[in-house]
């Protein structure tokens, strides 16, 4: 027990850190920065315009070509660790004014943006080093690899379904506006608190599409044994864009995207870290 009470004690003290709070802030603009370029593909997508991938290391990669872009990545890599660390710091000791079932849930949720953090910090530090971070190639390579062994068309389906999940979430977490809770609304005008609103509600509507359509074709991947079909996000925007009237409705996921960029640089400023 005296164990366990000395590493919650150190915990918390690193949770406490200014120096990690600035960081993690820091790392919203990064996060802020990498969507608004996400979205910007996106939006090339839906008119037949985009080469690369449209998701965060197709992000990423446009990033590097901007003046200071390789500098810039290796920022978005720091910031990403810094909040991959917060986040994991709530998974372990945080979430206090929660009680019961509502704490463990969102000590989970932060687990899963423990690792969603860490993903980005190692793409940007593979797009820095120039290596090949070709997400869509990779998850087609991946799910064709889980297919060839026992039960891992049953993996692939049953993570395509958590994705989809995980999207579905996303939207409700949006449209019920619970993101609100995590800023500190009492620091920000009325006029900031509506702006707020309503790109965190477009934001997470779009990435939580995205991601949903994205799980649905991990799935069907593994019903019809067509590894091709799972290509991330990449893959749903562009299945979107074949669609009757395709091109509008990613228009208007681009525009949500962009729209939760501008939402993470409200965080950096108002976000309870």
């Amino acid at each position: 027990m005296s164990l366990t009470r000395n590493a919650e004690a150190a915990a918390t003290r690193t949770a406490d850190s200014r120096w990690l709070e600035l960081l993690a802030r820091a790392g919203f603009v990064g996060y802020g920065i990498v969507h608004l370029l996400f979205g910007w593909l996106a939006l090339q997508i839906a008119f037949g315009n985009s080469a690369d991938d449209g998701d965060q290391s197709g992000a990423l990669r446009t990033l590097t070509t901007q003046p200071m872009g390789r500098f810039l990545v290796i920022a978005v890599a720091v910031g990403m660790l810094a909040m991959a660390i917060w986040q994991a710091l709530e998974a372990a000791v945080g979430h206090r004014a929660e009680r019961g079932d509502d704490r463990r849930r969102e000590r989970v949720f932060s687990a899963a943006r423990t690792l969603v953090y860490l993903w980005l910090g190692w793409t940007a530090v593979k797009v820095f080093a120039r290596a090949n971070s070709d997400s869509a190639t990779q998850q087609e390579e991946l799910t064709a690899r889980m297919m060839e062994s026992s039960g891992g068309r049953w993996l692939v389906g049953l993570a395509g379904l958590l994705l989809a999940g995980i999207g579905v979430g996303m939207v409700v977490y949006g449209v019920r506006k619970k993101f609100l809770r995590r800023l500190r609304t009492g620091e920000m005008s009325a006029r900031t608190t509506r702006l707020a609103r309503r790109l965190g509600l477009a934001g997470y509507a779009a990435r939580g599409s995205a991601f949903a359509v994205s799980g649905l074709l991990v799935v069907l991947a593994a019903v019809s044994y067509e590894p091709e079909k799972a290509r991330g996000l990449d893959g749903a925007l562009r299945m979107l864009r074949d669609q009757s009237y395709g091109n509008i409705l990613l228009t208007l996921i681009a525009l949500g995207i962009a729209a939760f960029g501008l939402y993470c640089f409200l965080q950096s400023r108002y976000r309870k870290v």
